[in-house]
């Protein structure tokens, strides 16, 4: 683990110990429900009795979908806490999975052509350069297989909804690949019983273009079944907002490609 890994792995050991949104186990999923959380979009097909990594994604919540779903679940994450709400949800269920501590960029751990679907969560903004990781997951997914993965809008990295200006959301950074200098790295976590916001230090973050994503993707064989944007579901929202600020900006991409090498 080098010194970029150690300091984000800190980072999420306290954003999973504050109980941030991505560390909150589901625990009231239903087969219907757990479809809904792991694929809105009606892309992946039965998965019933196929291997699935979900990768850097713990936190109790894909991992206890798929194994609803009647897949053989593999979690891989650097987090012990994330780990951690994964062996609670998955108790909570009866269901099991196995669950590895380790780096994105280094599956090494698991065999060649391992999994049918690799489930990748949001979390490739965390590491400088995506192409790295592609070539993890073309090692362990099976030809035919299925990857799915989600990352910040590019062209969004940096704003907020808080910075309305009238006309728009101001763009800070040039239109690059890798490390910028963020305005906040400070994530605001509601509590649920207080609501009290609590401010803590986030992971260091690096941007990825899309073409350095859509192109890293082709080049290792993929085929790209879809591209989603994180719309707003209240195109009326008061200026300032969340909700407002998506409708100008979709914070999130995610894709889903079939490994065709």
């Amino acid at each position: 683990m080098d010194d970029l890994a150690r300091f984000n792995k800190e980072r999420w050991e306290e954003l999973s110990a504050a109980n941030v949104d991505y560390a909150r186990p589901m625990l009231d999923l239903d087969a219907e429900s757990a479809r809904q959380v792991v694929d809105p979009f009606s892309v992946m097909g039965e998965v019933q009795g196929k291997d699935v990594l979900c990768l850097a994604s713990g936190g109790g919540q894909q991992s206890v979908a798929f194994g609803l779903l009647g897949a053989r679940v593999t979690v891989l994450d650097f987090s012990e806490n994330q780990l951690e709400r994964d062996r609670q949800a998955l108790a909570h269920y009866g269901l099991q999975a196995r669950l590895v501590q380790g780096d994105m960029r280094d599956l090494s751990v698991f065999g060649t052509d391992a999994f049918d679907l690799v489930w990748h969560a949001f979390s490739i903004n965390f590491v400088p350069d995506c192409r790295p990781v592609f070539d993890q997951v073309v090692k362990v997914l099976r030809p035919g297989g299925l990857y799915r993965m989600e990352w910040h809008n590019p062209f969004t990295m940096d704003m907020d909804e808080c910075e309305w200006t009238g006309a728009g959301y101001p763009i800070k950074h040039p239109y690059v690949d890798g490390a910028f200098n963020a305005t906040n790295t400070y994530w605001v976590i509601q509590n649920e019983s207080d609501e009290t916001p609590r401010r803590i230090e986030g992971p260091r973050e690096f941007n990825h273009r899309l073409s350095t994503v859509i192109n890293g993707l082709i080049g290792r064989g993929f085929v790209l079944m879809g591209l989603w944007e994180e719309l707003t579901k209240d195109p009326d929202a008061e200026p300032g907002t969340w909700e407002h600020y998506k409708a100008f900006a979709p914070p999130w991409l995610t894709i889903w490609a079939r490994y065709q090498p």
